[in-house]
């Protein structure tokens, strides 16, 4: 006795309208543990998929009615099945009618006569590769999900703690109490190096979303700019840095997403605050090169050494050397910096010497003229 077929989660669609390629498929497919639809012609095919959400659709091109160009076409252009793999079965066999199945939407393309083993090992491998592609789906929607979440419970935590250290802070400068002075100074650096590092995650895991927001305007530099340096008026003057920004040009204006660009102006002074020691300086220029604005943050830090600029912006080698006062960090702030600024259409290079200092430079589009 014959043992019946070990079925399997998967449907196949065999739309063809001859009745011996379809008894052959269907003895075939069904024999290797597939579920079986079965259409003769186009328009049956695409009422037959909307309802039954095949898996995968071996569809042949020749048949009276709407051919297999059209179906498919159809199939890809309907919310409900665009996302189901066609496998085109035809007795044509001229490249350019390959060319056209995929140019349609089919995923792979099989000539008459076939062999009953290569459809078999084509239909598993996009079966495979759809799986593939659902299980990845959902892996991201539960990352996205997942930070969402941490996002939203540690904005809760930080929010507090960064408003009560600041409280400390100036209660110490009124009772004029050295040590509390020193401590209450030491905690509000702390808070505002968590946050930073908080931030920087939070950022650098949403560019990994595929839904991430990119809304780009014509923006002030200037603007964005003051505002941004704001942030680091405590932080400067706790460190004896001197921060002298020379773009004040108000004509300066780049069409950019204006949250990524404070993101990145804020990632700059940061490391450039942490690499230089008490008494140093940093300076902030924009100039006009060709269609964008070339904007650099350079200080005269520790510097890097040649062999690590090529390094800095990979993901792999993601590392944070502690700053002149022992700052910590990710090692995600120049990632972070060169995915947005690309996003953003420019490009980000980077020029240092030990001992003398680092440049980072970044370039922006300029802003676009209304019509």
């Amino acid at each position: 006795m014959k043992n019946k077929p070990k079925k399997t989660t998967a449907t196949i669609m065999i739309v063809d309208d001859s009745p011996t390629n379809l008894s052959v498929l269907i003895d075939y497919l069904y024999n290797s543990g597939f579920k079986i639809l079965i259409a003769n012609d186009g328009e049956s095919a695409l009422t037959i998929a909307q309802r039954g959400r095949p898996d995968l659709i071996l569809l042949d091109i020749m048949m009276p009615g709407m051919n297999g160009y059209e179906t498919c076409q159809c199939l890809k252009q309907d919310r409900r099945t665009k996302d189901i793999p066609v496998i085109f079965i035809s007795a044509l066999s001229k490249s350019m009618d390959k060319v056209k199945g995929f140019s349609v939407g089919g995923v792979d393309y099989i000539t008459k006569p076939f062999q009953q083993d290569e459809v078999l090992a084509r239909v598993t491998t996009h079966l495979t590769i759809q799986r593939q592609k659902k299980d990845l789906a959902k892996l991201n929607a539960t990352k996205d999900k997942f930070f969402s979440i941490i996002s939203h419970d540690m904005r809760g935590i930080f929010t507090p703690i960064a408003g009560a250290s600041d409280i400390i802070s100036r209660i110490a400068e009124k009772y004029d109490d050295a040590r509390l002075k020193k401590f209450s100074g030491m905690m509000v650096i702390s808070v505002r190096i968590a946050v930073k590092l908080f931030e920087n995650l939070l950022e650098w895991s949403r560019t990994q979303q595929i839904d991430m927001p990119f809304e780009p305007s014509n923006v002030s530099l200037t603007h964005l700019v003051n505002e941004t340096m704001g942030l680091f008026q405590e932080h400067q003057k706790s460190k004896n840095i001197h921060i002298i920004n020379d773009i004040i040009d108000d004509d300066l204006q780049v069409y950019v997403d204006d949250n990524m660009v404070k993101t990145i102006v804020r990632n700059l002074l940061s490391n450039a605050l942490k690499f230089t020691p008490s008494g140093g300086k940093i300076t902030l220029k924009a100039i006009k090169v060709d269609d964008f604005i070339e904007v650099s943050v350079s200080d005269n830090g520790i510097g890097i050494n040649s062999n690590s600029i090529d390094k800095l912006f990979l993901l792999q080698n993601a590392k944070s050397n502690p700053g002149t006062d022992g700052e910590k960090g990710t090692g995600l702030g120049l990632i972070l910096c060169k995915e947005f600024v690309e996003k953003n259409g420019g490009q980000i290079f980077v020029n240092s010497s030990v001992h003398y200092g680092t440049t980072v430079g970044f370039t922006l589009p300029e802003a676009r003229k209304s019509p």
